[in-house]
């Protein structure tokens, strides 16, 4: 067999990015949680936003990070910290009313577009995804 006949195996296909990756990692996803919660906490146009939260906002700071990175496709550790925990099952006993949810979805896509991903494009996908998310927890008037 000469040489002219060995074939070589295919290259391995480059495995895609996730979300996670793409946002910028968790360093990312923390500057967003970090200027989201400073947002909430400090402007009054999220007034009843912030009533919904205890007075120490560092235990959702960590929970949102840990959430928002799994979600993202980063490591897993919300998940596996909250089994069997669903975002929206434990925000339904919240009453969150469709004003709170439009001002958590504004103070999020304000906090990713100032501390946001270098990818623009995928950070409004996150914006997007997250205000769904925001309004689907709204309660619905009986």
């Amino acid at each position: 067999m000469d040489s002219s006949d060995q074939t070589t195996a295919p290259p391995r296909p480059l495995r895609p990015r996730t979300p996670y990756e793409a946002l910028g990692g968790g360093e990312t996803i923390q500057r967003i949680v970090n200027r989201f919660y400073d947002l909430m906490d400090g402007e009054t146009q999220y007034a009843a936003l912030r009533a919904m939260h205890a007075a120490d906002l560092a235990p959702m700071r960590r929970s949102l990070a840990g959430w928002l990175s799994a979600w993202a496709g980063g490591p897993r550790d919300w998940f596996e910290e909250n089994p069997g925990k669903c975002m929206m099952s434990a925000h339904r006993g919240l009453g969150v009313q469709r004003e709170v949810a439009g001002q958590w979805a504004d103070a999020m896509a304000r906090a990713i577009a100032e501390v946001g991903p270098a990818d623009r494009d995928m950070g409004k996908l996150m914006a997007e995804r997250l205000d769904m998310m925001a309004n689907a927890m709204a309660a619905t008037p009986e």
